[in-house]
């Protein structure tokens, strides 16, 4: 059954994808807060993952991003769906964006796809089966010390200047090899799967930003987390993630240093 979740989950990630690619250059922008965008490839894209998943699992529950659907199914199962993450990046023909789809049973994640259609790259990962980039098995890094990272943040659309995530970001700044906000948390969270990145962390995320890549950087051989240091559970997507247990654990210790206001 898992493979057929993972089937499904390609799918209709590959097909989002395709809906993507068609619709640059003639859809419309709207604003849904402060550099908070959506177009009509957003919706399409979400309304074809869910028309493919229902088909296939009908008792299963489904949250999308778009109109902040939430679906009640008849079981345990969840699909947790960002039909495009890096809209923004999108607008801009960045070709920093994807696809993420997670499947939750209850507490766990069991699949995470993340697919980014500029690249072609695929990303996927079953519980207890490991971490995969278009078919070829992945694994975070082995850096364990931040001085040797390279991270990636996620921070707000509108940052105020003494705020807990300004000051978490100039304290990477100062800590880190360099630190990246690249516009995209499932790929960022993709990327320290794959060793590109070697952290990454955020605490203005929602759950389907996050689902898919936390089970890719834990199927990877990563360490993940609540940015609180808690266990990570995908519904309080406030989160940590490290290519190895000593950085996570440093990561969280320069996050908490970074929360008294600064004196410059």
């Amino acid at each position: 059954m898992a493979q057929d979740f993972m089937t499904i989950a390609q799918e209709a990630a590959q097909e989002a994808g395709g809906l993507l690619l068609d619709w640059r250059g003639r859809f419309q922008v709207k604003h849904k807060g402060h550099a908070d965008l959506v177009t009509q490839a957003d919706e399409a894209a979400q309304e074809a993952i869910l028309r493919r998943v229902r088909a296939a699992f009908p008792d299963h529950g489904f949250i999308g991003e778009e109109q902040q659907l939430m679906l009640a199914g008849g079981g345990d199962y969840v699909w947790i769906v960002d039909p495009l993450d890096g809209t923004t990046n999108y607008v801009h023909d960045l070709p920093i964006y994807a696809v993420s789809i997670a499947l939750a049973r209850g507490a766990e994640l069991v699949v995470g796809v993340i697919y980014n259609p500029a690249t072609g790259e695929c990303f996927t990962a079953e519980r207890g089966a490991g971490a995969f980039l278009n078919g070829k098995r992945i694994a975070t890094s082995a850096t364990e010390t931040l001085s040797q990272a390279l991270v990636a943040a996620s921070l707000p659309p509108k940052v105020e200047e003494d705020s807990p995530a300004f000051r978490q970001f100039v304290a990477a700044m100062k800590t880190t090899r360099a630190v990246r906000r690249l516009g995209s948390s499932a790929l960022n969270l993709a990327y320290v799967a794959a060793g590109r990145l070697d952290a990454y962390w955020a605490t203005t995320v929602h759950t389907w930003d996050v689902a898919a890549g936390m089970l890719l950087v834990r199927e990877a051989g990563g360490a993940v987390s609540h940015v609180s240091g808690a266990p990570f559970y995908w519904r309080e997507p406030h989160i940590a993630a490290a290519a190895t247990e000593p950085l996570r654990v440093e990561l969280l210790t320069m996050l908490k240093a970074s929360e008294q206001p600064s004196k410059w």
